[in-house]
């Protein structure tokens, strides 16, 4: 079947534009394929990076339709089905480079902030703490399967191309950083825990910088899902501190005991506990003021709270997985001690 691909090309400093391909092509080829045979029969100039072809090396990543994914994984069909036929007849595929990173060339990206950033997380497992032992350090099964997850990053970019935080905070060094961070976190191995914690911790360049929009875990080629391992890095950090340790913190566990009493979210005490700090934080509240004033003036200033229906079933069922997280932990706790 005949197909027009749409390249997205740019040199550095200039302006992109539009190419348009056609090519006779089976509904099984992947979409590098189709990019090999422009550049071999079609276009030499055309540049892009590839590698492996078996979705291992993660260099092929690219948005294809509007979402990063690896060029060897996507096929002709699956993308086609994803979109109708155009008016012409002949069904069209665009390709474009990566986001949040400058254009080198055509769908060849500058990805030095997405090592970088990686590396602000230090990505390996410290135990300089510990005394060197007379054999390297042993897992469990069990501690080892913590890691399986997070392991299978391939370090493509697609999480950190749709990355809307980063693109708003350049601070924010990125969900495949954060990912890793928790595979240190996890590892049982690692000395550097409490640090680690403190330091993505900060403000917004670490885990309270991610807005939980989920693209990373949509576009993730390898199940990895970086958003949940932020998560599960936040809910280190919550464990450890109390609200008043930062306002992200106080954020959530207001947010959470608000939901428990009545359902859903009184937004008078939200706004009061969190950013007022129940009434300590004397700029917080002064800061409140402008938006109070234009929600009256609007007429969407909530004067009174009425709990939601079924309140009790909320309530019952974010204890029970509260209670289930605290046994949960005493069990790692269990095994590890019992190990050492």
């Amino acid at each position: 079947m005949q197909v027009i691909f749409k390249v997205i090309r740019q040199e550095q400093n200039s302006s992109p534009k539009v190419q348009t391909y056609q090519l006779d092509v089976d509904a099984g080829n992947t979409i590098l394929d189709c990019l090999n045979r422009i550049k071999w029969e079609q276009d030499g100039s055309l540049a892009y990076r590839k590698n492996c072809r078996n979705t291992i090396c993660g260099s092929c990543s690219m948005r294809i339709n509007g979402r990063s994914a690896l060029a060897c994984k996507e096929n002709v069909g699956s993308e086609l089905a994803r979109f109708p036929q155009t008016s012409s007849g002949i069904p069209e595929i665009t390709i474009a480079p990566m986001g949040n990173m400058p254009v080198i060339k055509d769908l060849v990206v500058d990805m030095s902030s997405f090592w970088d950033n990686l590396e602000a997380v230090e990505p390996y497992v410290s135990t300089g703490a510990r005394q060197v032992p007379e054999r390297e350090f042993l897992q469990t099964p069990e501690e080892r399967s913590r890691l399986d997850q997070t392991g299978n990053c391939i370090l493509c970019g697609a999480c950190y191309s749709e990355c809307n935080a980063r693109e708003v905070n350049p601070e924010f060094v990125g969900p495949h950083a954060l990912a890793k961070a928790y595979r240190m976190v996890a590892d049982s191995r690692d000395a550097q825990t409490e640090p680690r914690l403190e330091k993505y911790n900060v403000g917004t360049a670490g885990v309270w910088g991610c807005t939980r929009c989920f693209y990373c875990n949509t576009v993730c080629p390898m199940g990895v899902a970086p958003m949940d391992q932020i998560g599960k890095i936040k809910q280190e950090i919550l464990d450890r501190k109390d609200d008043q340790a930062s306002r992200s913190i106080r954020h959530r566990k207001v947010l959470i005991e608000l939901v428990k009493e009545g359902g859903w979210i009184d937004e008078r005490q939200f706004g009061l506990q969190v950013v007022g700090n129940s009434f300590r934080d004397i700029k917080g509240l002064i800061s409140l003021g402008p938006l109070g004033l234009r929600m009256l003036a609007r007429g969407k200033f909530p004067f009174s709270f009425e709990p939601s229906e079924g309140a009790d079933v909320v309530r019952s069922l974010i204890e029970s997985v509260q209670n289930l997280e605290v046994q949960s932990q005493e069990s790692i706790s269990s095994t590890t001690t019992h190990e050492s």
